[in-house]
């Protein structure tokens, strides 16, 4: 009977755990909450369910474990995150594309205020492993160098491709342009 009731206890220990990792104040790391990378104010004013599944969670924990929390800790400065988590429907309320990798869990709209988002993004193409890297809407750096934000993604499952783009008015180009 001990046997059962130890192997018993293990399923719910183990029940325990997942459920607390979809707490949405859980911090995923130092500086980052499930509730900053889920949070959208369009899901808030249309009334839409913006909760992951655990593997959209566990994707968004890869991204700030070895993207996200490591860029914070040498830039020393916080990273504000525009929008990471979308589902479906948020997705679609905000016109992404219908293979974006916000709906994985794998990318996030990011900027640090006071740095270029150009300058942000030449750093993490340098210094850190991504999938893909967009400089999107940095059409005004001469006078405002937070003009626009810096997309960033990172996948765990597979190889990441390390695709730099600049998407402006100009449409989409490679690399990284100012």
């Amino acid at each position: 009977m001990k046997i059962i009731e130890f192997i018993l206890n293990l399923f719910t220990k183990k029940e325990t755990i997942i459920e607390k990792e979809f707490i949405m104040e859980n911090q995923i790391t130092k500086n980052f909450t499930l509730a900053e990378l889920t949070y959208s104010d369009t899901a808030k004013s249309k009334g839409l369910d913006n909760t992951p599944s655990e593997i959209e969670y566990k994707n968004m924990k890869n991204l700030c474990e070895n993207l996200l929390q490591p860029l914070r800790e040498k830039i020393g400065k916080p990273i504000k995150v525009n929008s990471c988590y979308r589902g479906k429907q948020l997705n679609e309320a905000v016109g992404g594309s219908k293979t974006s990798q916000h709906c994985k869990g794998e990318a996030a709209d990011i900027e640090i205020i006071g740095m270029s988002n150009y300058d942000l993004a030449i750093y993490i193409k340098d210094n850190f492993d991504f999938d893909q890297l967009i400089l999107e809407y940095a059409d005004n750096l001469k006078n405002d160098k937070n003009s626009g934000w810096v997309h960033v993604s990172y996948v765990s499952s597979s190889v990441n491709r390390k695709q730099c783009l600049t998407i402006n008015k100009k449409g989409t180009q490679l690399g990284l342009i100012k």
